[in-house]
């Protein structure tokens, strides 16, 4: 099928409209930087990848990639693209939605603008009585004139977050005055905060593919349901908390898990958790969901992603720039190359 496909892949060229109330922050450069890692990769594989120029450069990023803007996805499709690879953050009326019958490599930006949302996901999975860690959701009104019902230490975070950015360990009272206020000062995240329990155990990010057929081992391989990659552990946490990707690359901090970990009960339960996450959640693409153990060792789902960061090394001056779930698919025998054809092998048509 890869060879029959002309890949253009989108970038982020503004800010989401606020949803109730709630900014997501937009990163810098709009995902420019993995976009033209996935491009450059799709080419140097033998796909067909639409670029904005004839030639473009190898350490430029806007050269690769196209903005997911009605005029810039219309570029790509008027240059030949017949299948858009949605790296950007969607929404419900994202400019995609009005190019029915082209595939795509992303999410339904419905579910985006759905689970994107921290407190509507980590309830719509308590409910299916998977483990999620005690919350509470604090306006700026409340703030001013309650108390929190949880006690420290507690974490606080964007409703509709992007990585760890504004992610925020309380341990105090006085610190939980200082950050919250530092956070609807800042209206970078809206007119509310998540706050959480904090978990001090190990943290293990898990990639869920969705349904599909897949190329494992050198073999043609049908997944009837979502699955998982191995888990990626995480260390050096900085005051509690995984750094962003975008200060520390994740492959200063991160590992995949070894065989003998996989095999233990409790990261066995977290996989099948995972899955029956993602089945909620109706994936068409990766998603990443983000676990941590409390101290009695008991795993919690803490924040489920639905666009998973995908750097990769594909470009010479990349060469340490693996995302969560490349270092996942790595453990599962792909390189980033084989993780992104597999990707493109679950396109699927807009309607």
């Amino acid at each position: 099928m890869n060879t029959t496909l002309q890949v253009a892949v989108l970038y982020q060229a503004q800010q989401p409209p606020p949803q109730n109330g709630i900014i997501k922050p937009m990163k810098p450069g709009g995902y420019t930087d993995s976009g033209a890692d996935i491009a450059f990769s799709l080419r140097e594989s033998g796909v067909v990848v639409i670029t904005p120029i004839a030639r473009p450069r190898i350490d430029v990023d806007a050269d690769w990639v196209f903005p997911d803007t009605p005029e810039g996805i219309q570029q790509a499709v008027d240059a030949g693209a017949n299948c858009l690879w949605l790296n950007t953050v969607l929404y419900a009326g994202h400019p995609i939605e009005s190019f029915s019958g082209i595939r795509v490599v992303g999410q339904l930006p419905s579910a985006v603008h759905q689970y994107d949302d921290k407190w509507y996901t980590n309830n719509l999975l308590k409910e299916h009585k998977l483990p999620i860690p005690e919350a509470e959701l604090i306006t700026f009104a409340q703030f001013e004139t309650t108390r929190p019902l949880l006690q420290p230490p507690l974490v606080a975070k964007p409703i509709r977050g992007r990585g760890s950015e504004g992610v925020t360990l309380i341990n105090t009272a006085a610190d939980y005055q200082r950050v919250m206020a530092d956070m609807f000062a800042q209206d970078k995240f809206g007119t509310a905060v998540y706050i959480e329990q904090y978990l001090p155990g190990q943290e293990i990010t898990i990639t869920v593919m969705p349904a599909g057929t897949y190329n494992l081992q050198g073999k043609t391989t049908a997944k009837l349901q979502p699955w998982c990659l191995p888990g990626v552990t995480r260390f050096n946490h900085q005051n509690g908390i995984a750094p962003y990707n975008g200060t520390v690359a994740v492959v200063h901090n991160s590992r995949a898990l070894t065989d003998e970990e996989e095999a233990q009960p409790a990261i066995q339960a977290l996989y099948a958790q995972c899955t029956a996450a993602a089945l909620l959640v109706d994936i068409k693409a990766p998603i990443r969901i983000d676990c941590r153990a409390d101290a009695g060792n008991n795993y919690y789902l803490f924040d489920l992603n639905m666009k998973p960061n995908m750097t990769g090394p594909s470009r010479p001056h990349r060469q340490d720039q693996d995302s969560l779930t490349a270092l996942a698919a790595r453990k599962t025998g792909w390189s980033f190359a084989d993780l992104l054809l597999n990707m493109l092998g679950q396109a699927w048509v807009i309607k």
